[in-house]
């Protein structure tokens, strides 16, 4: 049957020309076998009504969605990977699959992981491990959960191949993921251009972007525009940077050709929720240096804007840009300062009054050793909640001197107007969590016996926790 007549499809990356992209063929898998298809977002783009054999036919086989893109699409961008200039890169395991309006208007993209390999595979094989795919899944249902802008894990399928990779037990299962993203346009498709001096791919490119991404850049004179764009993704980037902290997120590898123009976070391979606070905490086993660590996203961040304001030099003078690069701090901090009350359910107060509790708190975490979600857990709605906390099981952490002062400015602010301090979820005596050893506690019957159990059931404490929150978009 088709799409319901909410599905809205578009072919918009078409117009950019095929400078832009390649035409590619999706691998032809052995087998399909559902995982997980997200109904509550494709309610969203009209896709809800698909059967499980027209959901398979459509993202493990990629017949295309009615309207929308007749064939797969490998974008071309470079990149900086840990600081070092990458011309090699690409899709080279993904493609832009499909394009559609959601239920707010917004163009979104249907993009894919472990789909095949393209023209910028780089001698890989172009796929994805199951375990993988799992750990997207359970990534975005978290940080979307706890208020960050990210893709949407859409769609995981099983098919049926056996993969060799050096950080997994091989062989090992293989999976086709499909991601709803705002859009795949990145800070590495400008650098590309920059690379090829290609002043009128990148203006056609700002046109484009500005036009269906970040229309509060428009303006008249393409140089004014060329920093207004700008802007806007530091202001967006910068947003998304604070929801990690205080998500307690550490991304893992935040090099420019990861970092999305809309702001949106994207590409989960290594990543870790915090134990504990620990700003010098890393996702990757292969970032020796520490380069990404949880304390140094908001800076890494920043250097990423700088790169992409390198690109607009092309179109735009640059005093303007450079001006509007050292604003990166005004941006960040009173997204921070947002982020955090968010969190813990606190209505705002004045900028001097949130950086001194901010810092505070984050003092105390470091030096109690509390684990980070459970603290968030346990201060959540200020007072409200305050005294079960010093009377719960973690009381012993809150007689460390360091958390009198948060204590004294806590019991000093309301809950937020947004504060769902009534969900049973606050009602319980721990937070639900997915750190490494939760992860790896329901992979070990996936791969031992089939059994999916755990994994759904570890959705299903997301989507609680989501509800009670309140945050996502």
């Amino acid at each position: 049957m088709p799409p319901s007549p909410a599905f809205r499809p578009e072919t918009t990356h078409l117009a950019l020309g095929d400078a832009f992209y390649d035409v590619v063929r999706p691998a032809d898998f052995p087998k399909t076998i559902l995982r997980y298809r997200n109904d509550a977002h494709a309610g969203r783009v009209g896709l809800r009504d698909l059967s499980d054999a027209e959901w398979v036919a459509h993202f493990a086989r990629f017949e295309p969605l009615p309207g929308s893109l007749p064939e797969p699409l490998a974008l071309r961008y470079h990149g900086h990977q840990f600081r070092s200039y990458n011309p090699d890169l690409g899709d080279g395991r993904g493609f832009l699959f499909a394009q559609m309006r959601d239920d707010r208007g917004r163009l979104l993209d249907l993009g894919t992981k472990g789909s095949g390999q393209t023209p910028w595979s780089r001698r890989g094989d172009g796929r994805l491990t199951l375990k993988g795919g799992v750990r997207e899944v359970l990534a975005t249902a978290m940080l979307e959960a706890l208020g960050v802008d990210t893709s949407k894990s859409f769609s995981l399928i099983e098919t049926g191949e056996q993969l060799y990779r050096g950080d997994e037990p091989s062989p090992t299962r293989s999976s086709v993921l499909v991601r709803l993203s705002h859009s795949h346009i990145r800070i590495g498709s400008f650098q590309r251009l920059l690379a090829l001096n290609d002043a009128e791919g990148l203006g056609r490119l700002l046109a484009h972007v500005v036009t269906h991404y970040a229309p509060e850049a428009r303006r008249d004179d393409p140089a004014e525009e060329a920093t207004a764009f700008l802007e806007s993704v530091m202001r967006k980037t910068a947003a998304t940077a604070a929801r990690w902290v205080a998500a307690g997120f550490v991304h893992g590898v935040l090099n420019t050709d990861n970092i999305n123009v809309t702001g949106e976070s994207f590409d989960y391979g290594p990543y870790r929720f915090l134990p504990v606070y620990d700003p010098g905490f890393t996702a990757a086993y292969f970032d020796q240096t520490g380069l990404y660590a949880f304390g140094r996203q908001a800076d890494t961040i920043a250097w990423n804007c700088a790169r992409l304001a390198e690109t607009l030099l092309l179109v735009a003078p640059v005093e303007p840009l450079q001006e509007r690069l050292e604003h990166y701090p005004d941006f960040f901090w009173p997204a921070m300062r947002e982020a955090l009350s968010d969190r813990l359910g606190l209505a705002p107060i004045s900028d001097a009054e949130a950086d001194a509790f901010s810092k505070a708190l984050f003092q105390f975490l470091k030096e109690s050793a509390i684990p980070f979600e459970a603290a968030m857990f346990d201060l959540h709605g200020g007072p409200a909640r305050l005294r079960k906390a010093l009377a719960g099981e973690r009381a012993s952490f809150y007689t460390h001197p360091g958390f009198e002062p948060v204590k004294a400015m806590l019991e000093a602010r309301k809950p937020g107007a947004g504060a769902n301090l009534a969900h049973p979820y606050f009602q319980r005596a721990n937070p639900y969590t997915l750190l490494y050893p939760d992860i790896e506690a329901l992979w070990e019957p996936i791969a031992a016996r089939d059994d999916w159990s755990i994994f759904y059931a570890k959705l299903t404490e997301i989507e609680t926790m989501r509800e009670a929150y309140a945050l996502a978009a």
